[in-house]
Formats: C-alpha cells, structure tokens, sequence
C-alpha cells in the first residue's frame, strides 16, 4: 500500500463538521468501531519482523540480539490504514483504540517502563503531536502499575531515505542518547508504529541494552511485509 505523506496539522473544514466515520466499516461515530477493532486484534499476530518467520511468544530463535517482539498487523492492512491517518491525516482520536490494540497484544507483566520511541523534531512540528509519545502515554493508561519515561532522546534529526540497511542502521545508532537512569532489573517496553528496515528499533535496543537494561520487550503497531531500504 502506498501511502501519500503531507502535512495536516491542522483538520479539514469537513473533519470539523462532520462525525468521525469508521475506517474500516463506515460506521458514523467513532474513528475506528468496536467492531473492527475487535477483527484487528483476533488475530495474534505471531512473526519475526526481520526474517518474517513464525515466532513462539515474540521470540525469534533465528535472529540474536532481538528482543521478544509483539506486533499487531501488517502495514498494508487495516491497522497501517490507521496509523496512517493517525500520523499524516490528524487523527488524533485514534491514539487511545490503537493504544488499545496494542495493549491487546502484549504479555500480561507488571511494573513496566514504557519507553516511546524518539520522534524527530521536524515531524512532531509538522503534525502538531509526537505520535509515539500519544500512543504510549494512552498505554499506560491501559495497564495499572505501568509508567513512562522518556528515556530515549533524539541527539540527531537524521532521516533515513536513500541508504542501505548498514547505514540505517549507524544512521539511528547517531540519532539516539540515553537520558536518565536505567535500571537493570527494570522491565522496558519500547513501542513505535512501524517497523520498515528496523534499523530505528534495533538502534534504540541497543542504546538501552548499552545503559544496562536486560530485560526488555518490543511493541510494534504495523509491520511492513518487505524489509525496505
């Protein structure tokens, strides 16, 4: 699926007037129905983000160094469709049902830091909102006894377009400090959106596994079918 990125800050005249339609039956009320959103989290979705094979738990015996991961959809389905509209199309109402989705998802743990993944500068003034930090923050809401801390800060606006994965991935490494204490014998859970390349992910899992945290767990909202880059 090809998605046109632009700038909306700020909604349409039509999105100020007109209830929120479902996107993906129609349905006036609500941006994304009980319906549909239940149909998005039956399935479990059980896969490797880097070699796209079956995984036990979100653990990938064949790729080292990767946390479990826990994923709800692909990116060309439904859930990308909403995570697009969320990010590009100022959807901000889609923050808590894609919060929730993804909470459906995850293991039931106690005590978890949740940790968004750093946004870039540039993105967060163009939208009018960090996306990561939104979804995260309704998270925590979700799962009493879970916190989040903005552990992870951007040092670097690096973009990533018009490189290979080895650069992507030095690229992201730059892009990412540390700020704050980490514990290891805390529990961290680093969310994004989407993984393409994974380059970003596997950049901030090592920023933390580096500041020592041992124990941590990924939580991904779409993941693309191909690794592109």
């Amino acid at each position: 699926m090809g998605f046109i990125v632009k700038n909306t800050t700020f909604p349409s005249v039509f999105e100020l007037i007109a209830p929120h339609s479902c996107r993906g039956c129609g349905r006036i009320g609500e941006a994304i129905c009980g319906c549909c959103k239940n149909y998005i989290t039956a399935n479990k979705m059980c896969i490797c983000p880097v070699c796209k094979k079956p995984t036990r738990d979100g653990n990938c015996n064949d790729c080292e160094n990767l946390p479990s991961v826990f994923i709800v959809g692909w990116r060309d389905e439904l859930i990308g469709e909403l995570v697009h509209d969320f990010k590009y199309n100022s959807k901000k109402a889609l923050a808590r049902p894609l919060a929730e989705m993804l909470e459906a998802r995850l293991p039931k743990i106690d005590d978890v830091i949740v940790v968004p993944l750093p946004t870039i500068g540039r993105h967060i003034r163009e939208r009018g909102f960090d996306h990561t930090r939104l979804i995260a923050k309704n998270l925590v809401k979700l799962r009493p006894g879970w916190k989040m801390q903005k552990i992870l800060v951007r040092q670097k606006n690096t973009v990533q377009v018009g490189a290979d994965r080895d650069a992507r991935l030095t690229q992201a490494e730059a892009a990412y400090a540390v700020s704050g204490e980490v514990s290891s014998g805390a529990k961290y859970l680093l969310v994004d959106d989407v993984w393409t390349t994974g380059a970003s992910m596997k950049a901030a899992v090592k920023k933390l596994q580096e500041a020592g945290a041992r124990k941590i767990i990924v939580g991904l909202l779409a993941l693309s079918r191909l690794n592109e880059g």
